[in-house]
């Protein structure tokens, strides 16, 4: 990270983002996980006037819904110095090579020091094939997201 990065990042954490007219944060995140690292592009977009919150990794806006389920961002929120982020996701029961699983629902709380590039992931996991897979229960997992670009405003 240079110094003109670290020495917006340290202004935002002491000052709103709105009153900065921001509401667009682009980041570079690595997952760490039994020898496996995967790299993905995190694209937050803070609620504005009639427009939710917003996030897309790779390109790809998280708030979905098909017949299987859905998922949603319900918000982003700036909590200085951190970015917290909730997402609700429900899912219909399901058959999967002959096995049955119910219902299922995962909720996920995200909290992201945008100054650190500390991302820490808290899941709460109840039945559906995730519960039968990973576990039901609350799940924890730490990754490291630092900015891509300077924060800017859209439009």
């Amino acid at each position: 990270m240079n110094l003109p990065k670290i020495l917006i990042c340290s202004c935002l954490t002491f000052s709103s983002l709105a009153a900065w007219g921001i509401d667009v944060m682009e980041f570079n995140c690595k997952r760490s996980e039994k020898g496996y690292t995967e790299e993905y592009e995190m694209k937050l977009m803070l609620a504005s006037g009639a427009q939710k919150a917003k996030m897309y990794l790779d390109g790809r806006d998280l708030d979905q819904s098909d017949a299987l389920g859905s998922q949603v961002v319900k918000s982003i929120t700036l909590a200085r110095p951190n970015i917290l982020i909730l997402i609700e996701a429900k899912f219909a029961p399901e058959e999967v090579m002959g096995v049955s699983y119910p219902a299922g629902t995962v909720t996920t709380n995200i909290t992201l020091d945008p100054v650190t590039g500390k991302f820490k992931k808290v899941e709460k996991i109840q039945g559906g094939i995730l519960g039968a897979t990973i576990g039901n229960g609350t799940h924890t997992s730490e990754e490291t997201c630092v900015l891509s670009k300077l924060p800017y405003k859209t439009k």
